[in-house]
């Protein structure tokens, strides 16, 4: 092994809480190491959020030109090119990326290492580089982003035939005929609805009773009804027994409530759930404990079973969210860096599915207070009530926030409509200043607007 170079700090992977971690060290005159496998910016800039929002917009754009009758406006036949649409995704996305790796390589006291890290104890990082040859690299303090990546289920036979994940299938040049979407999450519903909306016949599999069963059970219903009305084949409470190909179609054998016969598609996307890329990190060679799952184990202030290494977004397990990652950075800059005492037990979780009509979510929800035993009470209006939905024609969904029974503050909210992420957003400022019911419908909002909604929401209570 060659002779270990020396950092103040170690960050591995790119991403959204490892990049801000990087820069704000270096600024501080820290030497830092930021090592990076792939493309920096990691699964958001990537993979994520910004292509995947990208597309959706293009996909709504065709829905919306397709509807334009319904406001006295007439077009002709719409039709959806899809290698424009995936140049278009292409060219933000090297924008993006370009930007960042101009800015991480151009800051002093920042070295960015392009290759693939493994630690070899717990101060000592060897990385392998991609332009060949291997680095050492040593630090006594040492932060992991590492990200995750797609979770593959076991069924039989998939490995004889295509299927693509959020990432492959952002690459086809051709609308698929018909796309089997397994997973009926947060990824597979936005893959979901946003190639049917290219023209795609789509149908999604869920093996548990619900789609989004993370979420309230109304919430999963109106989701269902929204997505089914729209044009989309929802199967739930089943499971896959076997997959083949014959020709150019893949088949699908099940059992259970939706599985009557077998199901001949084009296209398979998976989207189950995600790993995280801990496996090849050579966390056996330190003191780092990980789950079942291979997550890396942290306490409230993120710190791992081993001095000095730390773990930041989606690695650690948890709720897995662009801004979930960039608050992590923030709690440890403040902590290690800054004299502060902050902790993730007092962040309010929130965040957003980009569907249409959006899911925005913040704080707790009905099945979170009930099994915290928390005494609440709801408020729920449907967006067809809403003066602003009614008038730019989007009135799917509704709004729902819990009050604390006995403070009237607030403690979640589940908004699953026009621009419902926007809305949960502003609740979010109103949490954080405990705001009460009673002071919320004593405010004069501007009219007309979504938050406009939030006076006869709260009024209610």
């Amino acid at each position: 092994m060659s002779q270990a170079k020396q950092y103040d700090a170690i960050i591995i992977g790119s991403g959204q809480g490892g990049n801000p971690m990087a820069t704000y060290l270096a600024g501080k005159g820290i030497r830092t190491a930021l090592i990076e496998q792939n493309y920096v910016g990691g699964t958001c800039l990537n993979t994520g959020c910004t292509p995947t929002k990208t597309l959706v917009a293009s996909a709504k754009s065709a829905f919306e030109a397709r509807r334009a009758k319904e406001y006295g406006i007439h077009t002709g036949e719409v039709s959806v090119n899809m290698k424009e649409v995936i140049a278009r995704k292409d060219k933000l996305v090297e924008s993006s990326r370009s930007s960042q790796y101009e800015n991480l390589t151009s800051t002093d006291n920042l070295d960015l290492i392009e290759g693939k890290a493994r630690f070899t104890d717990n101060k000592t990082v060897a990385v392998e580089l991609n332009a060949g040859g291997e680095q050492v690299l040593q630090a006594e303090r040492i932060f992991i982003d590492t990200g995750t990546k797609t979770l593959i289920p076991p069924i039989d036979g998939l490995d004889q035939v295509e299927w693509y994940d959020n990432r492959t299938i952002m690459e086809v040049d051709e609308v698929p005929p018909h796309l089997f979407v397994i997973g009926g999450g947060y990824i597979g519903l936005e893959f979901g609805q946003m190639f049917h909306r290219f023209g795609s016949k789509v149908t999604v599999f869920h093996s548990g009773e619900r789609i989004l069963d993370n979420e309230d059970e109304d919430v999963s219903k109106e989701m269902e009804e929204i997505l089914r009305e729209e044009g989309l084949n929802i199967i739930t409470n089943c499971k896959i027994k076997n997959i083949k190909r014959e020709g150019e179609e893949v088949i699908l054998s099940g059992e259970g409530k939706g599985f009557s016969e077998d199901i001949h598609c084009t296209h398979v996307l998976i989207a189950v759930g995600r790993v995280p890329n801990t496996e090849e990190l050579g966390l056996e060679n330190t003191g780092v404990e990980v789950d079942d799952k291979g997550h890396i184990q942290v306490n409230n202030k993120l710190e791992t079973s081993a001095e000095g290494i730390y773990a930041i977004g989606d690695v650690k397990g948890g709720p897995q969210f662009t801004n979930v990652s960039y608050n992590d950075y923030v709690i440890l800059k403040k902590n290690l860096f800054e004299g502060g005492n902050l902790s993730v037990k007092d962040r309010i979780l929130t965040y957003a599915v980009f569907t249409d009509p959006q899911l925005g979510r913040v704080g707790l929800n009905e099945t979170q207070a009930k099994e915290q035993g928390i005494n609440y009470r709801i408020a729920k209006m449907p967006m067809s009530k809403v003066a602003r939905a009614q008038e730019v024609g989007f009135t799917k969904g509704f709004m729902k926030v819990l009050v604390d029974e006995e403070k009237g503050t607030i403690l979640g909210a589940s908004i699953l409509g026009m621009e419902g992420c926007e809305v949960a957003s502003a609740l979010l400022f109103m949490m954080m200043g405990n705001l009460t019911a009673e002071q919320i419908t004593g405010t004069s909002i501007a009219h007309p607007t979504l938050m406009e909604a939030m006076n006869n929401l709260f009024g209610q209570i």
